[in-house]
Formats: structure tokens, C-alpha cells, sequence
């Protein structure tokens, strides 16, 4: 996955410098003009992209996707945790984590998909990995955003505190235990014979570094941009009469662009499998560190967090896992999964503006 032209240039290096310190003079009372803040938060997602290409070309896809995950997940906890220490907001995580959901599972996953189905007809991967994220998400989704509302000892859609500390906990181990199975004990079963790395001289260590620390600036740049970016989405879709759900929807988009356009990207070129694995990575990451992230914000707290899914999301998360375990348990992908996931995405959508 090499980065297409010179490793550094302009805009790779100063949309991100340039991002760190406008959200440094807002941070100090400067008020940033609205086209100032979408221009540098489409600007750091580019360069994010490129960066991201640049550390996968050096370690290889595999872990290079890693590293794009866990960068977009830790920075999206850490968020979300921030904004609850501002004040109380119990349905935050909840929100947030299911519209990460959602979004990378019918909406990235989709395009990539269609995008990839249309330009290669049908395209390959490993029903192994698939599988294996799959059997790890699967259930700790349901434990986590539908098992609180079901629940006798609290009133629904919160976990006692015992239960809470358990969900966090099997969270933790159960990513854990995946990124082992996944980089040493199975590795091969995620990475697809087709998909060799490209020719040519790998990225030096230097460059490496310098690649990573360009990579994390532009992506706390994207988060700290969108915080900013969201009360005027909150004012504007309060003005519209829209659901408030709806800025969450947002800001789960904005954070997830960079690794979304990664994933695309790598299905137009053929390779699936790596898509696969930045696309159900990610949201893997995002349940296994947010949800104890979040529990440890609200123990200490003492905040409510409100986990539960209402009934129409819970029928959209079944059904999104249902569709995966078709779509890919074949080993083969065409246009038609990749228009099921966005018929999905855009129920997603409608529902949560007109639930």
C-alpha cells in the first residue's frame, strides 16, 4: 500500500501543522470562521490517508491498518470521555459507538463493495477473518448496546455497577485475545494471497516516524476540528427540528473519514481483504476500548450511562449482523452486498431523522 508521490509535501505536512494551530488559538478564546474549519478538517483527513499509505507501506497492510484503528479508536474514547467530564451526558457512548457502528458497517463497508465490485466484477477475501472479527464483534455488540435494556437488576437502559465492570472487562480481553490471534497465532488467515505489497523501496525509519507523528497530529486534528464543528451542526439541526441523534451521526462520519477513505481506496485497487480489515477493525477497536474507557469515566464519576438500544436501532444492529453473516461467508464479493449494506445504511438514516 505505497503511498502514491513523494512521501512529504506541502499539504501532507501543513494541513496538519496548520490544523494543531488553529485549534490551539481556539482553544486560547480565537473564534475559527466556519470555512476555515471544514477547509482543515477535509485537508488533515487527506493527509491522514496519505500518512496511513506511507506506515502500511513500511510494516506491510497488515499492520498498517492496525495502526489506523487503534490511532482513530484511542482518540475517539478519548473524546468521548472528555465530553463526558464537560457534563453529564449518559446516552454519549451509547450514540457515538452504535453510529460508528452503523456507519463503517453498511455505510464504508458498502461503498467499498460497490466501488470494488464495480471496477473488478467480483473481488476475494479470507471468510477466516471474516469470520473471526465477526465472532468477536457480534457478541460484544449485543452485550454491549442491546443486553442493558433487557436487564432485571437496574432499570433498563443501564447495567448495574457489577454488571458494568463485567461488560468492561470481557471488552478489554476479548479485543486483546483478537489482536493476538490476529497478528501471531493466525496472522495468515488475515492476509489474502492476491494482495502483495507493492515494489519498491520501503518507506526509511525516519520517515516512518516522522510519517506516524504527522498521522496522530492529523487525526487528533480531525476529532478536535469536529468538536468544533459540532455546535454549529447542533444549532443547525436544532433550527431544522431534526433529532439531536442526528450531530452524533456527524461527528462519527468525520472522525471515520480518514480510515473510511483508506478502506475505499484499497477496493478500488483490488484489495478487499485489506478493506475488510481497516472497515471491521476499526469498529472492533472502537467496542473493545471505548466501552471500558467509558465505564471507568462513569464509575468514577458517578454518571449514569445509558448503553441500551431502543427497539427500532436494536432491529438495524440484528440486521446489519445478520447481512454480514451472508454477505461474507463466501469468500466472493460483487455490487449486490455492497447495495444490500447501503439500503441498510440509508434505514440507519432515515430512522434515526424521523424515529
Amino acid at each position: 500500500m505505497a503511498a502514491s508521490g513523494p512521501l512529504f509535501s506541502w499539504w501532507t505536512v501543513g494541513f496538519p501543522l496548520a490544523s494543531a494551530g488553529a485549534i490551539a488559538a481556539a482553544a486560547v478564546g480565537f473564534t475559527l470562521p466556519l470555512v476555515v474549519i471544514v477547509g482543515l478538517l477535509i485537508g488533515c483527513t487527506f493527509a491522514a490517508v496519505h500518512h496511513a499509505e506511507t506506515l502500511a507501506h513500511r510494516l506491510g497492510a497488515l499492520f498498517g491498518s492496525l495502526v489506523l484503528a487503534l490511532a482513530i479508536s484511542v482518540i475517539e474514547a478519548g473524546l468521548i470521555v472528555s465530553m463526558m467530564l464537560a457534563g453529564d451526558q449518559p446516552e454519549l457512548a451509547r450514540d457515538s459507538i452504535f453510529s460508528a457502528l452503523l456507519i463503517a458497517l453498511n455505510g464504508i463497508l458498502g461503498v467499498c463493495l460497490l466501488l470494488g465490485g464495480g471496477r473488478h466484477h467480483e473481488q476475494s477475501f479470507r471468510v477466516s477473518a471474516s469470520n473471526a472479527f465477526l465472532a468477536v464483534l457480534a457478541p460484544l455488540s449485543m452485550l454491549t448496546l442491546v443486553l442493558p435494556s433487557y436487564t432485571l437488576s437496574v432499570p433498563g437502559p443501564v447495567f448495574s455497577t457489577a454488571q458494568l465492570v463485567f461488560v468492561a472487562v470481557v471488552s478489554f480481553v476479548l479485543y486483546v485475545l483478537f489482536l493476538y490471534v490476529q497478528l501471531v497465532r493466525h496472522r495468515s488467515d488475515f492476509v489474502a494471497d492476491h494482495e502483495v505489497d507493492p515494489q519498491g523501496a520501503r518507506p526509511g525509519v525516519r520517515a516512518s516516524w516522522l510519517a506516524l507523528l504527522l498521522l496522530l497530529i492529523a487525526l487528533v486534528s480531525v476529532v478536535l476540528l469536529a468538536k468544533l464543528l459540532a455546535p454549529v451542526l447542533e444549532a443547525s439541526v436544532s433550527a431544522a427540528g431534526l433529532p439531536k441523534a442526528l450531530v452524533g451521526v456527524a461527528i462519527a462520519l468525520l472522525v471515520l473519514l480518514p480510515e473510511g477513505l483508506t478502506a475505499i481506496k484499497a477496493a478500488r485497487q483490488n484489495r478487499l481483504q485489506t478493506a475488510l480489515n481497516l472497515t471491521l477493525g476499526s469498529v472492533l477497536a472502537c467496542v473493545g476500548l471505548t466501552i471500558p474507557a467509558v465505564a471507568i469515566t462513569a464509575l468514577i464519576t458517578g454518571q449514569s450511562l445509558h448503553l441500551g438500544l431502543n427497539e427500532p436501532m436494536t432491529v438495524l444492529l440484528v440486521t446489519t449482523f445478520l447481512t454480514l453473516s451472508l454477505t461474507l461467508n463466501t469468500g466472493r464479493s460483487t455490487v449486490l452486498e455492497g447495495i444490500v449494506h447501503l439500503a441498510i445504511f440509508a434505514a440507519f438514516i432515515l430512522f434515526t431523522m424521523l424515529p
